[in-house]
């Protein structure tokens, strides 16, 4: 995901330094350029050799210790102006302070300065250290001169305290760079929202109607949203997945509160995906206590619950881009076609439950896009190359409609 792209990470002098060898090492993984910069205390935490030997890049530890190739090459300019994105962590308060006043005195500070690309910042120190107004001030001057701040984690800290100040986990830590510049930002300004994973719609106060669905198809969705620019609303259904980085999410449980959270959501979407897996039925009534077992059968009564794909097609605006999902056992093509049609939708991501590779619980989906002017199979990829696709197909087919209103 990061191929042709150059990370620089500044390391500064915190016990946390150890860690980001780990997230040069994901980093190079996927395919980046990894540049490391060091302060001299970081030397202490973590030997320069072994982010050389994780990145095969030379680390820098001073303006001056190595010359530039030509006069125009001057490695902290040159460095600074190439990066597609600086992590800088763990940032300690003297790291901070410099950057947020414009000092820069080692190789690390001033490669930040010439820079123009995002610049994320993670404060990593002792609770008392990171709640000192004068260190929230430079954070605050940070945030305000546009740098992308890390909030630490809380926990027990190396120095015996427990609070605020751990690095985070480096997943997320990459996480954070691949939201910053692994995609172009073609959705920047527009909100997406994405329905996730199943509901429950209770029986009695232990037993619920569920279904299948992990989530991870609408998980992908909002992800691949985020990376490329969107404001993302994410209402989910009970999954076992954590959000994503960047992301709203919006917890439900039930098909009713599904209708609810989507439909308010999108009267100011400009994308609707919904790739939940909503209860078509539920309980007619709910039984207070607990339904006993009893001897012979038991007959439950369902209701229809709300169409929420058919709700949003007949309130649809000018502009809006609504995209449903269609999971089927037989005639995929034809009945997901149909629902194209019947719930006044613009795309219909049509998904075969008894092709394997495809589904429920898996990391892969095999899709079919269906729109008015046909239809395009998707090979078997993963669920987030898949998301890619999708919102791929979304532009292609906004960008006309739009250019006809201009």
């Amino acid at each position: 995901m990061l191929t042709g792209k150059n990370i620089l990470l500044g390391v500064s002098g915190g016990i946390a330094a150890y860690k980001m060898a780990n997230v040069a090492s994901m980093l190079t993984k996927l395919h980046a350029d990894v540049h490391v910069m060091m302060t001299r205390n970081a030397t202490h935490f973590i030997p320069p050799q072994t982010f050389e030997v994780l990145t095969k890049n030379k680390v820098y530890l001073d303006t001056f210790d190595e010359a530039p190739d030509d006069a125009v090459h001057v490695p902290h300019i040159s460095l600074g102006t190439g990066a597609d994105c600086i992590l800088i962590a763990p940032a300690t308060a003297n790291v901070i302070g410099k950057i947020a006043n414009g000092i820069a005195d080692d190789m690390l500070t001033t490669t930040v300065l010439p820079a123009r690309c995002p610049i994320l910042v993670c404060p990593s120190m002792n609770v008392y250290m990171l709640e000192n107004p004068i260190v929230q001030d430079n954070i605050g001057k940070l945030k305000r001169f546009g740098y992308q701040i890390i909030e630490p984690d809380e926990g027990y800290l190396a120095c015996g305290y427990e609070g605020k100040g751990k690095l985070p986990k480096e997943e997320e830590l990459v996480e954070r760079i691949l939201l910053a510049c692994a995609c172009e930002k073609d959705l920047s300004g527009k909100h997406v929202v994405v329905s996730a994973g199943p509901t429950e719609e209770p029986l009695d106060p232990i037993r619920v109607i569920t279904n299948h669905s992990s989530g991870k198809m609408g998980y992908a969705l909002a992800k691949a949203a985020a990376y490329r620019g969107a404001k993302v609303t994410l209402v989910s259904g009970p999954t076992a997945l954590e959000k994503p980085i960047g992301v709203e999410r919006v917890d439900i449980h039930t098909a009713e509160e599904m209708y609810q959270a989507v439909t308010s959501a999108a009267e100011t979407a400009d994308i609707v995906v919904m790739a939940a897996a909503v209860a078509d039925y539920t309980p007619a009534t709910v039984a207070d206590q607990k339904i006993k077992k009893k001897e012979g059968d038991l007959s439950i009564p369902l209701k229809r619950t709300k169409d929420i794909l058919l709700s949003l097609g007949q309130n649809k605006r000018q502009g809006q881009f609504i995209c449903g999902f269609s999971m089927e056992t037989e005639n995929l093509l034809e009945n997901s076609s149909a629902k194209l049609s019947k719930k006044n939708a613009d795309m219909i991501c049509a998904n075969s439950l008894t092709q394997e590779g495809a589904g429920y619980q898996v990391d892969t989906n095999i899709l079919t896009l269906i729109t008015k002017d046909g239809t395009e199979q998707l090979p078997m990829m993963s669920k987030l190359e898949a998301a890619h696709r999708i919102f791929d197909k979304i532009l292609s087919l906004q960008t006309p409609r739009e250019t006809e209103e201009a």
